[in-house]
């Protein structure tokens, strides 16, 4: 009985992962919204060093997903977004993993 737990438990988890992929990633704004999340684009993009103490890994992976965008520098926000829908999405797989 556990191992069929375990296994219903991995697939709920993954559903819900999917759920909130959807769910954010049709949701994000498609560009540099107002109060910090502009300057983390930017930070992420240029490579640049965020008000302290900043997020280094989190600026290093926006900007793999800034490369994304290609040579469309109007899409580097939305590919940010997405970078940062997907960390929710993670969030919310490892928080219902937690919970059951």
């Amino acid at each position: 009985m556990d191992n069929k737990y375990k296994i219903y438990n991995n697939i709920s988890g993954w559903l819900v992962w999917l759920f909130a992929t959807v769910v954010y990633v049709m949701t994000i704004e498609s560009s540099a919204s107002f109060w910090d999340c502009g300057e983390f684009i930017a930070a992420g993009f240029k490579q640049q060093v965020g008000h302290p103490p900043g997020a280094p890994l989190w600026l290093m992976i926006a900007r793999i997903f800034s490369l994304f965008a290609g040579d469309n520098l109007e899409q580097v926000a939305a590919m940010v977004n997405i970078f940062s829908a997907l960390c929710s999405s993670f969030s919310i797989l490892f928080l219902f993993w937690t919970i059951t």
